[in-house]
């Protein structure tokens, strides 16, 4: 399910992003600028996401809610800060849509007479190896 522009600019809106020091690439720039960028989406407080959608990301996102029901993405991958960010920001959309959009049924069928057919086959000559093993009868 696509989120609506307009729904991603409101839920962008309700970000806490911090900044730390990151690990990874970038030799002197690391030990000195804040890249890594953690991204806060507190589920609980959101005025954007209904009751329902809320429900549905504790449950299939829960191994990344913290107990203060804070939805926690980390980036510090790139060098800068700016694309970190960008990338957190991507990374939650994703996760998001994938958790909201609703799971396809499966529809049940059966199979057809040549599949059926194509494993009797197999089956039968799986058997005749397993004959051809044993040792003949006097």
């Amino acid at each position: 399910m696509q989120l609506p522009e307009e729904r991603r600019d409101q839920l962008k809106t309700e970000f806490k992003f911090s900044a730390s020091r990151s690990g990874g690439p970038g030799g002197q720039n690391v030990n000195k600028v804040n890249t890594r960028v953690e991204l806060r989406f507190s589920i609980q407080l959101s005025q954007i996401l209904t009751e329902q959608e809320k429900e549905i990301l504790r449950v299939k996102l829960k191994k990344r809610i913290n107990t203060e029901d804070e939805l926690i993405l980390v980036s510090g991958s790139e060098r800068s800060q700016w694309r970190n960010k960008e990338k957190a920001v991507i990374r939650f959309f994703e996760l998001i849509e994938k958790a909201l959009t609703p799971v396809k049924k499966r529809i049940k069928t059966k199979p057809s007479a040549a599949s059926k057919l194509k494993r009797l086959e197999s089956k039968k000559i799986q058997a005749a190896k397993k004959r051809l093993r044993k040792p003949p009868k006097e």
